[in-house]
């Protein structure tokens, strides 16, 4: 059975960082998009990066380039998200989800995506 499995998120302080962890089982990330999105109270799910796992190629909303940092463990056969310099407008529930094939530009559209994880919430306090 496909799962991903997303953890690490936490309350934290402005400016402090966190990183996520998306756990897959199942399957291998061989050939594959793997992104983070999230979701805040009352607002759309939005995309907030992409790794493609066939070349490392990476993506990231303009929201958090530069303090976010996705990468991709191939003998865990998990990507994480490190998340620096957090602000409160970063509080939301954290997805992993993966789709085959690399990252594309429309590698935020989450309609572009098989398999979700479970979430994670991430609270940032000002």
């Amino acid at each position: 059975e496909v799962q991903l499995q997303a953890s690490g998120g936490g309350l934290v302080q402005a400016e402090g960082s966190l990183r996520l962890s998306c756990a897959a089982s199942g399957f291998t990330f061989d050939d594959d998009a793997i992104g983070w999105f999230r979701q805040a109270p009352g607002k759309e799910r939005e995309g907030v990066s992409c790794i493609s796992s066939s070349d490392g190629s990476k993506y990231y909303a303009d929201s958090v380039q530069g303090r976010f940092t996705i990468s991709l463990d191939t003998a865990e056969n998990t990507v994480y998200l490190r998340m620096n310099s957090l602000k409160p407008e970063d509080t939301a529930v954290y997805y992993c989800a993966s789709d085959v094939g690399p990252c594309t530009e429309t590698w935020h559209d989450e309609y572009e995506y098989d398999y979700w994880g479970q979430g994670t919430l991430v609270t940032v306090s000002s």
